[in-house]
């Protein structure tokens, strides 16, 4: 009787684990329906050949993130109609915003996960049907968030191969300079022109593909996380950010709250940088009009003299990034641009602006995907 009742739980675990597995490996892409419009917001400037930054603010959802697919034709709808408005040339630089390569962690992943009310029950459709990696990912965990991450670890490698091939393919594609937003990857680096990943600490990094689709210069990472992600996303201890040569001039990059540090417009300075790109990112629906939370933790510079709750969100970005306000930077020309959308229940603010000449230039309607351009 033992041997029949183990017997019978043997196959019932059996037949579960078998069950659990096809259900694991089972992807089925969903019928898909996406809003491709983008309106010219910011058109500041006059045409000439020294080039343009050109912003793109998208508005992006998880089922964008389905499959590479699926974004790359969302993304180079923005960038055709771009092209047809004549804002593409071979010095154009084009910016996307902070983690719109983070996103690729749900890339390929089951109905359920898109399908869900809360990040948290994203998080856990993801460790389910994924749970070899999870399980490695979680084992190799760094931080004092070691459950996000592995949500952030568990793909890294594919993650990695996806982002160039998008990003870098979008770059030669259109033919143009690409600031690639930014991606959460494990000590990342470029080797022998491919993006690669490290078995250390994760970054918020960002890499910039030339016109034609290959890497320019070692990732950008970020330097100073905000609050939220400390215990996540480590902070670059080497705290130099780097310049690269462009088709336009020498461009320089800062991640989100980056630019709120004026030692960082120095460093860029002494490397000739002309240009800045600032990649960003804010939570929060409503946020970018909520008082101001100040440096979230981190040391305020000494030279800022701003406070919390003082001002806006929205008031803070603009006063704290210092692009072509001298003598704050001796870069001519600037643009902040934000990712919008909606991913389960973070939502997102933050408004795309662009600087020259000591002003700065912004659409106040942060509805719908929008596209910033500043003639050089």
């Amino acid at each position: 009787m033992r041997k029949l009742l183990y017997l019978t739980f043997s196959m019932a675990l059996i037949a579960a684990l078998t069950t659990y597995a096809m259900w694991a490996a089972d992807r089925p892409v969903g019928h898909y329906l996406s809003d491709l419009r983008i309106d010219l917001a910011v058109d500041q400037g006059t045409p000439a050949d020294r080039g343009n930054l050109l912003g793109i603010q998208p508005e992006l959802f998880p089922s964008d993130y389905q499959s590479s697919e699926r974004l790359h034709r969302k993304l180079a709808a923005y960038l055709q109609k771009a092209r047809d408005q004549g804002l593409l040339n071979e010095k154009t630089i084009v910016v996307l915003p902070e983690h719109i390569g983070t996103w690729l962690m749900v890339s390929g992943e089951k109905d359920e996960l898109y399908q869900a009310t809360t990040l948290k029950e994203a998080m856990n459709w993801l460790a389910a049907s994924n749970p070899l990696k999870f399980i490695r990912a979680l084992i190799g965990a760094q931080g004092d968030s070691r459950l996000d991450d592995a949500h952030l670890r568990m793909k890294a490698k594919g993650m990695a191969k996806d982002y160039q091939a998008l990003f870098g393919g979008l770059a030669k594609e259109f033919q143009v300079t690409l600031v690639a937003g930014s991606i959460v990857l494990p000590e990342p680096s470029i080797i022998d022109g491919r993006l690669k990943i490290g078995g250390g600490a994760l970054y918020n990094s960002s890499v910039v593909f030339g016109r034609d689709g290959l890497p320019i210069g070692q990732p950008q990472r970020q330097m100073h996380p905000v609050f939220d992600e400390h215990e996540v996303i480590a902070a670059n201890g080497e705290r130099t950010p780097s310049v690269v040569d462009t088709p336009a001039g020498r461009l320089g990059v800062l991640i989100g709250s980056d630019s709120w540090y004026p030692d960082a417009y120095r460093k860029l300075d002494a490397q000739g940088a002309k240009f800045v790109a600032v990649p960003a990112f804010v939570t929060g629906r409503g946020t970018w009009d909520k008082p101001w939370r100040g440096y979230k933790g981190l040391s305020t510079p000494g030279s800022v003299s701003l406070k919390a709750e003082e001002l806006s969100e929205g008031q803070a970005w603009h006063h704290l990034t210092l692009t072509a306000q001298p003598p704050s930077s001796q870069a001519i020309a600037g643009m902040s641009v934000f990712l919008r959308g909606q991913f389960w229940d973070q939502g997102s603010a933050g408004q795309s602006f662009l600087s020259s000449n000591g002003q700065h230039f912004a659409d106040g309607n942060a509805r719908g995907a929008r596209l910033l351009n500043l003639w050089l």
